[in-house]
């Protein structure tokens, strides 16, 4: 199918409505044509199969193992106790688990055709959505996760809130489909107030949805908030971030970035990762204004003949930021912009354990291994053990951006209790459990079996390999050092790979492309320092940089400012950095200074 393909399929769609009624109303058969799977994104689903049994069937020229799988948006991760309860019972449905989003969201996989309606349905009824989890939209907005009990964090929320009432789909096609046209009514939902003379400017030259017109965006539109000096909602990887400023304890606007995005394709230089740039500053009254300002200049001026160079970073690249920037200024019709506040970050990682809320209760950061929410048969039983927390204490939860599970609103009289549960499902938050910091923070893709673009394991691989790294870091006296280990089964880098000080992308099966040289702060971009290594070699590897640091870090220096200080990595960020080893571009690098000398 060609990339132009996917423009047309979208403008035929009657609002994205396609045959999806017809096609899972019909039952006979497992699976749906590809063209419909690209609508069905947008309702927050993917047609996958079990790679695992791919070849078994191909030889016994059987139909692959069809399934679907669903994606719910929760903007800054937030879930109550009965909307978990939901998903919940919905796992019969799937694989018997669920599968926490480094975007903040719940994946169901495995779900077959005839269970797809019921699962989008009851979702919707939980008061969430799966409308616009995936496809060419704004997706779920991500937030800062820790559920403190102050005016700023209370202003990050609601603004991922109102971020994702604005940026909905409007077409009825989703009520229709899955609601059989009942009208639901929650708040997210609702026609959001708007600046007549702001959508005078950003409104869609054609169709009837106001910002997404006939066609959509051209790709994929991710935002995410973060509160400084915590950057667990990963700004920069975002296509828009937000960082509040805060003025006597209260918000007054919001430093918005832009370009963030880590797809790419091995050995296409045309593709690389990017870090969101500052844009400018705006009141917190005109925030959501300039985002719409921002997301139809990606709407109007993006790449609609390459979907490989369609997402906003080749945008902003295109027109310059300053270009970009009077772009978006000029959709903004009485509303001043200034210059974006200084930022600055210490840290992706999240507080596990015990902490206060601010309003005498208590939250409990738990660390869930790779975020599969799974009753494992020798490991802990994580599914009966939030099950049971929901059921008996009716309490909250938000999913981390490290796909790490909150326990929120605990009172101080529910802790033991709460302790309890966790101890007797197997469930230790990180800090019990002795694990290295760098343990802590770790993350993988899902990949293998269900992604169908995935190269290589990801998450069923790297508890392996971390299995062998810190026992490394321990015998080295690191295991308190923040390093940040990522990796994701294909370049397309949903794990976020490319600002992690260790980033791990798979090739082929078992071999990956190792990215050194990012940030724990996830401010900086790695470079790849092999093409190609084997997982089994990877803690070799990864050895060889960590005694280097121990032997040459200074006084309180990180391993991302090590690296940064005694690592000749060229003129960055270019193509080059992501697709060409360290050591060829070194020696170019040496090259030229050569010449220059000469």
């Amino acid at each position: 199918m060609s990339k132009a393909s996917v423009e047309e399929i979208k403008l035929a769609s009657a609002g994205l409505r396609g045959q999806l009624a017809e096609l899972f109303a019909d039952t006979s058969t497992p699976s749906i044509p590809e063209d419909s799977n690209i609508l069905m994104k947008h309702h927050g689903s993917y047609q996958q199969d079990d790679r695992d049994l791919r070849a078994q069937l191909s030889k016994e020229k059987k139909e692959k193992a069809w399934s679907f799988m669903i994606r719910s948006k929760m903007p800054g991760g937030r879930i109550t106790a009965e909307q978990w309860m939901i998903h919940d019972a919905l796992c019969t449905k799937a694989m018997g688990n669920m599968r926490l989003t480094n975007r903040q969201g719940i994946q169901l996989h495995g779900v077959l055709k005839g269970g797809v309606k019921e699962v989008i349905s009851n979702v919707c009824h939980s008061g969430l959505s799966t409308m616009g989890a995936c496809g060419d939209v704004v997706r779920n907005t991500m937030g800062p996760a820790a559920p403190i009990k102050d005016a700023v964090h209370a202003d990050t929320q609601k603004l991922t809130e109102e971020i994702s009432q604005r940026f909905l789909w409007r077409s009825t096609a989703y009520a229709d489909i899955w609601l059989d046209g009942e009208k639901i009514d929650p708040n997210w939902i609702k026609d959001p107030e708007v600046n007549p003379a702001v959508r005078e400017q950003t409104k869609a030259p054609e169709g009837d949805d106001p910002i997404y017109g006939k066609v959509y965006l051209p790709r994929k539109f991710k935002i995410g908030v973060a509160i400084a000096p915590i950057n667990d909602s990963d700004i920069y990887s975002q296509d828009v971030g937000l960082v509040p400023h805060v003025v006597n304890g209260e918000v007054e606007g919001y430093t918005i970035t832009v370009g963030g995005g880590f797809g790419m394709s091995h050995g296409q230089l045309t593709t690389r990762p990017f870090l969101g740039q500052p844009l400018l500053y705006a009141k917190r009254a005109n925030v959501v204004d300039a985002i719409e300002a921002i997301v139809t200049t990606q709407r109007d001026h993006g790449n609609r003949t390459e979907r490989k160079n369609a997402r906003l970073k080749y945008t902003v690249q295109t027109m310059g930021l300053d270009g970009f920037r009077a772009e978006v200024v000029r959709r903004l019709p009485g509303i001043t912009t200034e210059p974006p506040k200084p930022l600055s970050f210490d840290s992706v990682e999240d507080n596990m354990g015990w902490h206060e809320q601010g309003d005498g209760k208590l939250y409990c950061c738990v660390y869930v291994n790779m975020g599969r929410i799974v009753d494992r048969d020798n490991g802990p039983k994580y599914r009966s053990c939030f099950a049971e927390i929901a059921t008996t204490l009716k309490l909250p939860f938000i999913v981390t951006a490290n796909t790490n599970l909150i326990i929120a609103d605990v009172a101080r009289e529910q802790k033991a209790a709460v302790d309890a549960i966790l101890a007797k499902h197997g469930v230790v938050h990180a800090n019990e459990a002795g694990f290295t910091r760098a343990r802590k923070v770790a993350h993988a893709c899902v990949a293998l079996p269900t992604c169908g673009l995935s190269l290589s394991e990801s998450e069923r691989a790297l508890p392996g390999i971390l299995d062998k790294i810190d026992p490394i870091l321990k015998e080295l006296g690191l295991e308190d050092e923040p390093i940040l280990f990522r990796m994701t089964g294909c370049p397309n880098g949903c794990g976020r790979p490319y600002n992690a000080d260790f980033g791990f992308v798979g090739r082929a099966p078992n071999k990956y492309a190792m990215f050194v040289g990012g940030s724990i702060r996830g401010n900086a971009l790695a470079g790849l320092e092999f093409k190609s290594v084997l997982g089994d070699e990877i803690p070799a590897k990864v050895r060889t940089f960590l005694e280097a640091f121990k032997a040459e870090r200074q006084p309180g220096e990180i391993f991302a400012d090590w690296f940064a200080r005694t690592r000749t990595k060229g003129a960055e960020p270019t193509p080059e950095q992501f697709h060409i080893e360290l050591a060829e571009r070194a020696a170019k690098l040496a090259g030229e200074k050569v010449e220059a000398a000469g």
